[in-house]
């Protein structure tokens, strides 16, 4: 019997130390990329403050009818989905456009870039010179570009829709509306998808003008065994 309830009690112990690096790893960045991807000096900017841990990459159990290797970007709750698999997506945190910005529609990948330049268009540059700020006509890539580590374009029937998914300079927005449609993430994170996703991934943008129904997605929660083992 003694030698039972201390099977026993070092079972609990075991289980309870496993339930709770389940949930530590659960709200950890996830791990970088391999050494195969180019590696940028984000690094520089790693001490900026980040956003609330609900908006960290996190794998995710995800029902969905689309297929793996599409992009979901669910402005409402501040997140894009890249599929990973039947049942399984990788989910990072992002920031949309503010009120008035916001859109929807189903568009692709037309080209990528690292360390992108920023172009802003003319009319951000009448917009923001009423205010008192002038633009530049374009920035060079860098740590201090509007654009982040990555750019992915996003295309429209053959046409760039002037929208990206890129990084950002100012991580602590992730998770607001903030941006004049494009869809920000923090610089690891644009990173991480970019090797992901290729010229010509589909992207549903769920947004303003969307329908119930138009694109069906349940995001189950932390998928924790595989955050923890990866897969």
């Amino acid at each position: 019997m003694k030698l039972h309830a201390t099977r026993l009690a070092a079972l609990t112990v075991a289980t309870a130390a496993f339930l709770a690096a389940a949930n530590a790893s659960a709200f950890t960045a996830a791990d970088p990329v391999g050494s195969s991807v180019k590696r940028s000096d984000v690094v520089l900017a790693a001490s900026q403050k980040k956003p609330p841990q609900k908006y960290w990459r996190t794998k995710v159990r995800f029902r969905t009818d689309e297929a793996p290797g599409t992009i979901i970007v669910d402005t409402n709750n501040k997140y894009l989905y890249y599929i990973d698999g039947p049942n399984r997506a990788t989910r990072y945190g992002i920031g949309v456009g503010r009120e008035g910005f916001g859109w929807s529609g189903v568009v692709k990948v037309g080209r990528k870039a690292e360390w992108p330049a920023w172009t802003p268009p003319a009319e951000m540059r009448v917009r923001e010179k009423a205010k008192g700020r002038i633009l530049p006509i374009t920035q060079p890539g860098g740590i201090d570009n509007p654009l982040g580590a990555r750019a992915l374009y996003l295309y429209k029937g053959g046409r760039d829709t002037i929208f990206r998914i890129h990084g950002t300079n100012q991580p602590w927005t992730i998770g607001q509306n903030m941006s004049s449609g494009c869809i920000r993430m923090m610089n690891e994170d644009v990173e991480h998808l970019y090797e992901r996703a290729d010229i010509g991934t589909k992207v549903i943008v769920i947004g303003p003008g969307s329908k119930p129904g138009d694109t069906y997605f349940d995001d189950r929660g932390i998928d924790i065994f595989r955050q923890i083992f990866g897969g």
